[in-house]
């Protein structure tokens, strides 16, 4: 009897052998599974969670703050324990992860704001970010227990996550995994569902997991998914659940050996499950299977859908479609031939939406003419994935909302649902009602023509001003910026856009050298038609440039929109970018003096934007890359894609998603996305510590305390002692009357509070009046500046002229706030303090 039952046991473990090393667990290179608070591991299923304070080489904090949740907690998943503990930081804090292998990694972020002594975690304010993405705010936070997952692609030696507390508040968190993920999981291989859409790849891509639904099968939990996810049932996002029944065969997946679509992808757990029609054999039904699922607005998603045949009984019978939000986003589905005429086989679809402007998705299966048996659809799990943004962020201002069940819930949905539909029909018919008038009424106070963007079109032809080169005459410089360029115009001027000719590439597209025919040097800024991003920077950098003429503005010189097209034309800056000539590109060091004045231009700009037109212009996007100069080291504020209009005069801020760049945002309007001209001021401030150090702004290379480079200057000039990180090239050739009125200007200008901060006109003149002390001749003491004798200083800075959209009026009428076009050299002689503004 041992005999055969040792036998049996034998051709048990070989019937599954395959299945088992077909199946093996993937092994992460980089597994740190961290339980923060916590006093010793923590065991979670298979898998053991270190204790933080075991740890103390991967956390940088001011202080140790060890939380222990007083009551147990009231999650009653498997990873319940996790939210026993959390780690509480009063300030920015940071979590160093040394990284073994490059690539896509989980980020998975634990939160359960309990109260712990004096901490009430729910009021926790706080965001959450890595190098290069913000990943989580607690705008967002839920009461109960929530694991927030991440899917990034590192590229650096470490991974650094910063807790960053507003204010006051504190950051809470209650445990961290970071954890490598397989290469081939996120690819470049995916279809857009709006055709005008255009996206390069999807692995640079930070995605959030939204919704990962495991059709017509249970919960699937960590322990039995090999990269350790969970999938939920899909019972409650169902619009009609009479509609769709379930199948369930785990036994007849068959992985494919070398496929795309592995165990990885997702576990037979879910290919193995499905909901399909519930059509009841019936040859005329005809509707969809429809799931509904929240989303925030503002972003667009990865949906990955997967598809499994475990129904029919030969191959090429079973035909369907995919929806997403009533769009076709695959038709005549037949996953015949995706496994090798073999039933049973995995696969998996990706699709990319354009941005949401609702907050909800809806996917939708239904029959296809094309089917062969009774009308059938299938679907067997589906992932939804928020992708970042074009400012590397997944966080917005909305949480999600919880969906209710039962039929009478459905109803009012539905009729809730017709009532917005309405009404948000109706509000943007109103807005572009009054957006019509309001572009009617500038063009009528206005003396001269000026830009007019255009919609791209799907095809060849647009509408023109009338330009005198609509006929396919070559450009000139003669075009006095008034009109569109035609496209073989500019062919010609970029000598057929030249790959040898191109001297940039940014976020919009390649940047080309070009020459008009009359010999005039231009910059040429050719994006990509079909992006949405593009498009609205395109708009807004037209409508923006063909406001304001200021000596320190790059000019736009023309633009084309043909053959569904954006091209900008602007002058050309001979010697590039201010963050060329500070590192990275081996050009010579500026001296203190040529930093000083493209400075002070920069800040012209800058002033004039705020308040040289009738209301405020906010840049949004102040950085080094998009300060150019020209032959003579002039500086110009270049890139006004992401500007934006400032306030009313009643008004003290423009609510806004928050756009620019990431160290060079303000902290303020990143945590309340609330916009003002001191927004810019925050970035210019950052710009001003990037010239005197002239290194990156984020450098995740250097030593935790020195990554970001306006927390470190900041430490250093509060010091006193801002002497000592300058850059090298400079040490001993400043004044240090002049350091430290630079220092004190940057100072300033990075107050965590816009109300804090100076205006850029006050900016102007404290870097004028640096510049004046760099310069200055003392008699008596020419190595000392005595700032108590500024009246016998000689002024020695260059003195811009007026621009020629300003008032010709002489300096005695200038109010000392609206100096972007005077000098300030005859200001200073009427000082009797050395303090300035």
């Amino acid at each position: 009897m041992t005999y055969w039952r040792n036998i049996g046991f034998f051709l048990c473990v070989l019937s599954i052998f395959p299945l088992v090393c077909f199946s093996a667990t993937f092994v992460p290179v980089d597994n740190y599974l961290i339980d923060c608070g916590a006093s010793a591991t923590t065991t979670v299923g298979r898998r053991n969670f270190t204790a933080d304070s075991l740890s103390k080489d991967l956390l940088s904090t001011q202080e140790d703050i060890l939380a222990t949740n007083p009551l147990t907690s009231s999650s009653s998943s498997d990873d319940s324990p996790l939210y026993q503990t959390a780690r509480i930081f009063r300030g920015s804090s940071k979590y160093t992860f040394p990284i073994k292998q490059k690539g896509r990694h989980w980020i998975r972020l634990y939160f359960f704001p309990f109260t712990y002594e004096k901490y009430n975690l729910s009021a926790a304010n706080f965001t959450v970010a890595t190098q290069d993405h913000v990943l989580f705010s607690s705008s967002n936070m839920q009461k109960d227990p929530v694991m927030k997952e991440y899917s990034v692609n590192v590229t650096s030696d470490n991974l650094v996550i910063t807790f960053a507390p507003s204010g006051n508040s504190t950051a809470f968190v209650n445990a961290i995994e970071v954890v490598s993920v397989p290469d081939d999981l996120i690819v470049n291989d995916f279809s857009v569902l709006d055709p005008s859409l255009s996206l390069s790849e999807l692995v640079t891509q930070a995605l959030e997991t939204v919704w990962r639904v495991n059709m017509g099968g249970p919960t699937v939990t960590p322990v039995n998914d090999t990269l350790q996810r969970t999938w939920i049932p899909d019972q409650r996002f169902l619009l009609e659940a009479d509609l769709a029944t379930y199948v369930s065969n785990i036994g007849a997946v068959r992985y494919e050996k070398g496929g795309s679509t592995t165990e990885n992808t997702a576990p037979a757990t879910v290919y193995g499950t499905l909901a399909q029609m519930n059509s009841s054999f019936d040859p005329r039904s005809n509707f969809n299977v429809t799931w509904n699922f929240d989303v925030s607005p503002g972003f667009q998603y990865l949906v990955r859908f997967h598809f499994c045949d475990l129904i029919s009984k030969s191959l090429n019978v079973l035909y369907f479609d995919v929806y997403v939000d009533s769009k076709m986003a695959a038709a005549d589905v037949d996953l015949s031939l995706h496994g090798n005429n073999v039933l049973g086989v995995p696969y998996h679809k990706n699709l990319v939406t354009p941005l949401a402007v609702s907050n909800k998705l809806r996917v939708s299966i239904g029959p296809s003419d094309l089917s062969k048996d009774f009308p059938n659809a299938i679907l067997n799990g589906l992932e939804i994935m928020k992708m970042n943004n074009s400012m590397g962020s997944l966080i917005t201002g909305a949480g999600p909302v919880a969906i209710s069940s039962g039929s009478s819930s459905k109803s009012i949905g539905m009729i809730v649902g017709v009532i917005v539909g309405v009404v948000a029909a109706v509000v943007l018919a109103g807005v572009f009602f009054v957006l019509c008038m309001r572009r009617r009424k500038l063009a009528r106070q206005r003396k001269s023509k000026t830009w007019v963007p255009l919609s791209i079109n799907d095809g060849t032809t647009s509408h023109t001003m009338g330009s005198k080169y609509s006929n396919g005459t070559t450009l000139s410089a003669a075009s006095n910026y008034e009109y569109r360029v035609p496209f073989l115009a500019v062919q010609e001027a970029t000598n057929n856009f030249d790959e040898s000719w191109v001297i940039g590439i940014g976020g919009f597209g390649k940047v080309y050298k070009g020459e008009l025919s009359d010999g005039t040097k231009v910059a040429v800024k050719r994006g990509n038609p079909r992006s949405q991003q593009g498009l609205a920077e395109f708009r807004t950098e037209i409508e923006m440039l063909s406001q304001f003429r200021h000596r320190h503005l790059v000019s736009l010189i023309g633009y084309c929109d043909e053959r569904n097209e954006m091209i900008l034309i602007y002058e050309y800056m001979e010697k590039g970018t201010l963050k060329s000539h500070l590192y990275g590109s081996g050009l010579p060091s500026l001296s203190w003096k040529e930093r000083l004045e493209i400075c002070i231009g920069s800040a012209r700009g800058l002033h004039y934007l705020h308040t040289g037109y009738a209301k405020a212009v906010i840049h949004r996007d102040v950085k080094s890359a998009n300060i150019l100069l020209d032959e003579k080291l002039m500086a110009k504020v270049a890139d006004f894609g992401l500007s934006k209009a400032g306030p009313e005069i009643d008004q003290t801020h423009v609510s806004t998603a928050v756009k620019g760049s990431f160290g060079y945002l303000d902290p303020e309007y990143f945590r309340r996305q609330q916009l003002t001209e001191k927004s810019d001021v925050y970035s210019f401030g950052v710009v001003l510590f990037e010239v005197l150090c002239a290194r990156p702004v984020i450098d995740p290379t250097l030593p935790r305390e020195m990554v970001n480079l306006a927390e470190w200057a900041m430490k250093w000039q509060k010091k006193g002692q801002l002497e000592q990180i300058i850059d090298q090239t400079l040490a001993g050739k400043i004044r240090p009357d002049s350091l430290r009125k630079f220092g004190e200007t940057a100072e300033k200008c990075l107050a965590d509070y816009g109300v804090d901060r100076p205006s850029m006109g006050d900016v102007l003149w404290n870097l004028e009046y640096a510049l004046q002390l760099q310069e200055a001749v003392v008699q008596g003491d020419p190595e000392e500046n005595s700032t108590n004798m500024i009246g016998e200083l000689s002024p020695q800075i260059n003195n811009f002229s007026q621009d020629a959209s300003a008032s010709n009026a002489q300096f005695e009428g200038t109010s000392l706030d609206d100096l972007s076009g005077v000098s300030m050299s005859r200001v200073f002689s009427q000082l009797v303090k050395s303090e300035g503004r």
